[in-house]
């Protein structure tokens, strides 16, 4: 009973893995490129310039600007600046046209030290990634609803997983290099091991995150069909307070940054809110960054747009969202410094990598078996290519999105969306030439290309912007810098790979020789 329950749980974990790995490898790819998501977006649109941070400044020129610019908005949002994000982005939301209508919103990005305007390319950024990794670039609510079901599965292959391998722990020490399968596996079962605290905890919470869309149960039960009046109630802070139409000017808003700050601690605000501007019921709302504490479900201060009055500020939370809080800020990561942000990076390529791994073993084990026949089923040969465009097709996608970023022209309409665009159509070129190529050479072919993409993206970068690494080594910017080094790295071991593949493939098997006769051995008289 006890190895059939096992053999249950091996048959469930190797295929919930192979059904779902394709999708899975791309979801943790792209979430773990999002742990960089700001830096990636700083790149990408190098007209921004990073100033010395001063916080205080930052928002009296904000403040000036959308008083000349925005003053009869109804709600104006600024983005303060950070060591990540040098931007200075301030939103409005003009006032609606009828009642019941939601205003449009406008954007601007500032300069932090000077308050122009700066005219930064239309790029995503790193938002793609970030929004790819749970949306999947499908409609609202779909693309949700499948990476959730997605991640219920790998959290039931991570269970199966450990139940399987009985000596997973005792594995970890073993790995037999240039052994085939056996690599593939002990590679599988090493990163497995060794992150599987990090798996576990990102799959639980990105589940505690969508749980209200999953199992929605008790909130219809309590609230019905007006689920507003919940996310009214949970997050008090994002109320617009009436409009009385009464004239009055805005206090000025610096002072309140470090009235906020003594009511976090020394915690510093992300963005501030004003409510009805320019009106006698104007309302300021500060919003605690995420940088210094691992709950992160949006602490806030409010005041009184005109006084400078402390309102109130986000009410103490029950257990079970302070729990739910704390695994969102763990999922994101906003806490996270540079060096547990890089350690957050590493154990998600693992994560990328056991996928990956595991992806490759059940093909090898099935392609043993039609070795001798020279002939692969149709149905291994779909698995062969969905792997290659997977993972190596996919590499390269992301290189042709930051190639995109250069190459196009700035003035370019939809320019953000030819960024995607350009990053889908490279994705599926690479589905088609899997589908051309024998398996291996293939995989080949396109690590190549990768490894060529990714390296040459620090000259790419010299020769179409001022913005290169003479220029920012020099400077000490090493959010720019460590871009163009990461991207020369990421080349340089894509290009290991296609090497230790193509050095694979051209291994000539020598053929042992036939047994020889023994030769009788003669024992001499005296001898023993």
């Amino acid at each position: 009973m006890k190895e059939g329950f096992r053999q249950a749980m091996a048959w469930l974990h190797t295929w919930t893995g192979l059904v779902f790995g394709w999708l899975l490898f791309a979801i943790f790819l792209t979430g773990t490129l999002a742990y960089f998501k700001d830096e990636i977006s700083h790149w990408m649109q190098p007209e921004i310039p990073a100033r010395t941070l001063n916080a205080e400044a930052s928002l009296t020129l904000a403040q000036d600007y959308l008083q000349q610019h925005a003053g009869g908005a109804s709600r104006w949002l600024i983005d303060l600046p950070d060591a990540r994000d040098p931007g200075l982005t301030v939103r409005w939301q003009q006032a609606p046209a009828k009642p019941g209508e939601r205003g449009r919103f406008e954007s601007r990005t500032l300069d932090a030290q000077t308050g122009a305007q700066v005219q930064g390319r239309e790029s995503m950024g790193g938002e793609f990634f970030y929004r790819f990794h749970f949306q999947l670039q499908m409609p609202y609510p779909w693309g949700r609803w499948l990476s959730t079901i997605a991640a219920m599965v790998m959290f039931v292959a991570l269970i199966t997983g450990i139940i399987t391998h009985k000596k997973i722990f005792k594995d970890f020490f073993t790995f037999r290099p240039r052994k085939g399968q056996r690599s593939w596996l002990d590679g599988h079962n090493a990163v497995g091991v060794l992150v599987l605290p990090f798996h576990l905890m990102i799959t639980y919470s990105s589940l505690v995150i969508f749980m209200s869309m999953v199992m929605p149960a008790s909130i219809l039960a309590s609230y019905g069909n007006d689920v507003e009046k919940f996310y009214a109630e949970v997050f008090p802070a994002s109320q617009n307070p009436e409009r009385l139409n009464i004239p009055v000017s805005l206090a000025p808003m610096a002072p309140l940054l470090a009235k906020a700050s003594e009511q976090w601690s020394g915690g510093q605000t992300a963005r501030v809110t004003v409510n009805n501007p320019g009106d006698s019921n104007a309302s300021v709302v500060l919003s605690r960054a995420g940088d210094r504490v691992v709950h992160d479900f949006g602490s806030a201060v409010t005041f009184n747009g005109v006084s400078g009055q402390l309102l109130g500020s986000t009410p103490v939370q029950p257990v079970a969202m302070a729990v739910g809080g704390t695994f969102y800020g763990l999922h994101m990561g906003h806490f996270a410094g540079p060096v547990l942000r890089w350690l957050y990076f590493i154990c998600g390529l693992a994560g990328t990598a056991m996928i990956g791994t595991g992806l490759v073993i059940w093909l090898g084990k099935r392609q043993l078996k039609h070795a001798k026949s020279g002939v692969m089923p149709f149905e291994l040969r779909l698995v062969e290519v969905l792997n290659i465009a997977s993972m190596a097709g996919l590499v390269s996608a992301v290189a042709v999105f930051f190639w995109a970023n250069r190459l196009l022209p700035v003035s370019l309409a939809g320019r953000a969306d030819w960024e995607v665009n350009a990053f889908f159509i490279a994705w599926g070129l690479s589905m088609i030439h899997a589908l051309l190529r024998p398996g291996r050479k293939a995989w080949v072919e396109q690590l190549a290309l990768a490894a060529m993409l990714f390296s040459s993206l620090p000259l790419l970068n010299a020769l179409t912007t001022s913005h290169h690494l003479g220029v920012t080594l020099a400077q000490g910017d090493w959010v720019l810098a460590g871009f163009d080094l990461t991207c020369l790295g990421c080349g340089l071991f894509l290009a290991w790979a296609a090497w230790k593949m193509q050095r694979a493939g051209n291994t000539v098997r020598v053929k042992k020789p036939a047994r020889e006769t023994p030769r009788p051995v003669t024992i001499e008289q005296g001898s023993h």
